[in-house]
């Protein structure tokens, strides 16, 4: 288990912007930073990051917490993962502390664990088969260096080699400890029943690692060298629990800074292509690795940036076939160009010959719109065929159909009707019937799906009276403690009723209120958070929210940061020269406000509970108590209602 110094040095050490900015492009907005959700489909950015209280908020879903909390939930990492993540990225030790870890937790590794451990495993043992085995040095090495790659290159995508023995990797796995069982399910070993001992996979092949967005190996693509072996040219990793193809670009991890910096992605098909222009000086560039583009590609790249530059082959035969992924980078909202390289020239080879220079002005020049692109590939064998031609404008025009945005619907069209002499109002005609006919696909598409209706389960116990009761009662109870977490050391100048003037702060008047009425925590993560302050009191310590980060359990830790405060521009009000109150400017009030309210709803539970309690307990002497209690109960409450009332008419306290 990671030790306590080491969780606190990690906290210490990270920022919150420079981890989410390797996944969402952030923009500067006054003291924070602003980008589009990761999590959630939207066009307007509500996606906000503080430096100052290192937590981020996703106001489209609701979710927030810290850099950690974060790489959680981007990355589907553990709370050990994330850290141990973080740690590498800045360069920490970890510190194992030895005494809390049991003979359990130390054989508690799940499958998923493993999986990433074993690529883990082979992505060392094909690195080193390449810089210090005399076949792979001789045979793998050679062929990069033909290739013209240099070292460097070579290191960075962590290129490796798996030799010509049969089982080389799975006999070296094995013997590390690792099951025939784990090696088979991770795609690196087959074990058919003429061969027991196992066979690698890619043997006699150089390796391509394929890297998450964080750099956890996934899988790999390999490239075989024989010309006389008839076997597919590039293998890749089968489907796994870690590994789905539709979900990775290749060269993503290396090249998400420069996306996110030059704000446009160049899409390529091959990983020598990605390779070959990081050689070159160009790294914004990432490859679909010879599979069609699928939205969830196109949505890592749109974390990035909005712009797209696909680059093609001069001579390549499946260009058509493009026009697919053009028409889904449209529906989600991308900027598209597309650049076509000289024949016999593809992004590798034409890297190789020109200087980086070079290379970016030719793109930068060459590139041209998806409408241009489109006519020009649609009309070359158009001939003056009029029908043809206007098949032609009809599959252009069904491209735009598919942009998002309005505006820019229109400039394209208005682009299609200078370029082909048309009026726009027979484009518009035409749109509309595109339109028409993809709500038709749709429908169908969702009356094939209704054929077998999804069966919801829904609970057949109805929401009690007391459930309803409760309610506002946990509702205020989180309230409470968000105060405490964001303003628990402010201090409070209260005057007694005999006016004598005292000083307390937020966090001993809640906790006197929570303790005075002996109350029972609905919510378990507030429970432990109370704990924690009361610990800290008696240590002379006053704890609020950023003390609960670096606490190894990760989830009062997530719970805590969420309830941090951190506001994006919709409710900077000051924008619209409106002077508006903001959360904490009258704190004294606000927490006297809600604890008279939690108070008086806790109270109202308190007899709907025990009332109950009397139709259900026959028991003579629990009656009569609970009588006793619901109308001392009865009287509290009508005094509280008569402090509300008075505060409501004065303006004393500041209510929800």
């Amino acid at each position: 288990m990671i030790s306590k110094q080491t969780i606190d040095k990690i906290f210490s050490t990270i920022r919150v912007e420079e981890i989410v900015g390797e996944y969402v492009q952030l923009k500067r907005a006054g003291s924070n930073f602003k980008g589009l959700s990761p999590f959630h489909e939207e066009k307007s950015p509500s996606f906000v990051v503080s430096p100052s209280k290192q937590i981020w908020k996703d106001f489209s879903t609701g979710k927030g917490g810290t850099a950690i909390s974060f790489l959680m939930e981007i990355e589907n990492f553990t709370y050990p993962e994330a850290l141990r993540h973080a740690a590498k990225k800045y360069g920490i030790e970890i510190e194992e502390d030895q005494r809390e870890f049991s003979e359990e937790a130390k054989n508690a590794q799940s499958e998923r664990d493993l999986l990433y451990k074993i690529h883990e495993v082979a992505n060392d043992f094909f690195q080193n088969i390449l810089w210090e085995n005399e076949e792979g040095r001789a045979i793998g090495l050679s062929y990069f260096r033909e290739r013209e790659l240099k070292d460097d290159i070579i290191r960075k995508f962590q290129l490796g080699f798996s030799p010509e023995k049969k089982n080389a990797f799975t006999e070296f796995a094995i013997e590390k400890g690792y099951t025939k069982e784990v090696l088979e399910k991770s795609g690196l070993s087959i074990f058919p029943e003429n061969a027991p001992n196992g066979i690698d996979r890619f043997r006699e092949r150089v390796m391509f690692p394929i890297h998450s967005f964080s750099g956890r190996v996934l899988g790999f693509g390999a490239r075989i060298l024989k010309n006389n072996i008839k076997t597919a040219k590039y293998l890749n990793s089968p489907e796994t629990e870690i590994y789905h193809k539709s979900n990775v670009l290749y060269g993503l991890n290396q090249s998400k800074q420069a996306i996110s910096r030059k704000n446009v992605c160049l899409l390529v098909e091959g990983y020598m292509d990605v390779i070959s222009l990081h050689m070159s000086g160009i790294e914004n560039v990432v490859a679909s690795s010879g599979t069609s583009l699928t939205t969830e590609q196109i949505k890592l790249i749109k974390r990035l940036t909005e712009n797209v530059t696909i680059l093609f082959d001069g001579d390549n035969a499946g260009i058509k076939a493009s026009f697919r992924s053009i028409d889904m980078l449209l529906t989600e909202g991308m900027n598209i160009r597309v650049l076509l390289f000289p024949d016999g020239d593809d992004p590798d080879s034409f890297a190789r010959k020109h200087s980086q220079e070079y290379v970016e002005k030719f793109i930068e020049n060459q590139a041209m719109d998806f409408i241009d692109f489109k006519a020009e590939i649609l009309l070359k064998e158009v001939g003056n065929d009029p029908i043809k031609k206007a098949e032609a404008i009809r599959d252009i025009v069904k491209s735009v159909s598919f942009v998002q945005n309005a505006l820019k619907k229109e400039v394209y069209l208005k682009e299609v009707s200078t370029k082909f002499g048309l009026s726009e109002q027979s484009l518009f005609n035409e749109l509309d019937i595109q339109k028409q006919i993809t709500q038709n696909q749709t429908q169908k598409a969702q009356a094939k799906a209704e054929e077998k209706p999804i069966q919801l389960k829904v609970s057949d116990e109805p929401v009690s009276e007391l459930d309803l009761i409760l309610f506002p009662v946990t509702k205020l109870e989180n309230d409470l403690i968000k105060h405490i977490l964001n303003y628990g050391d402010m201090i409070l100048h209260r005057t007694t009723p005999d006016n004598q003037k005292y000083d307390i702060t937020v966090i001993e008047e809640i906790l006197h209120h929570f303790e005075e009425d002996n109350y029972e925590f609905q919510v378990e993560i507030n429970k432990e958070i109370v704990r924690h302050i009361k610990e800290g009191i008696d240590n002379e310590e006053l704890r609020k929210g950023s003390f609960f980060f670096t606490l190894m359990d990760e989830e009062i830790s997530s719970a805590a940061a969420n309830s941090m405060n951190i506001y994006n521009d919709l409710q900077d009000w000051t924008t619209r020269n409106i002077d508006a109150p903001n959360y904490g400017d009258k704190m004294p009030e606000q927490v006297a406000g809600d604890i008279l309210i939690h108070k008086f709803r806790y109270v109202n539970f308190l007899i709907a509970k025990f009332t109950k309690e009397l139709s259900e307990i026959p028991d003579p002497e629990f009656y009569f108590a609970a009588i006793k209690k619901i109308q001392m109960l009865s009287e509290v409450r009508v005094e509280l209602a008569k402090i509300l009332d008075y505060s409501a008419i004065t303006g004393i306290y500041t209510y929800k």
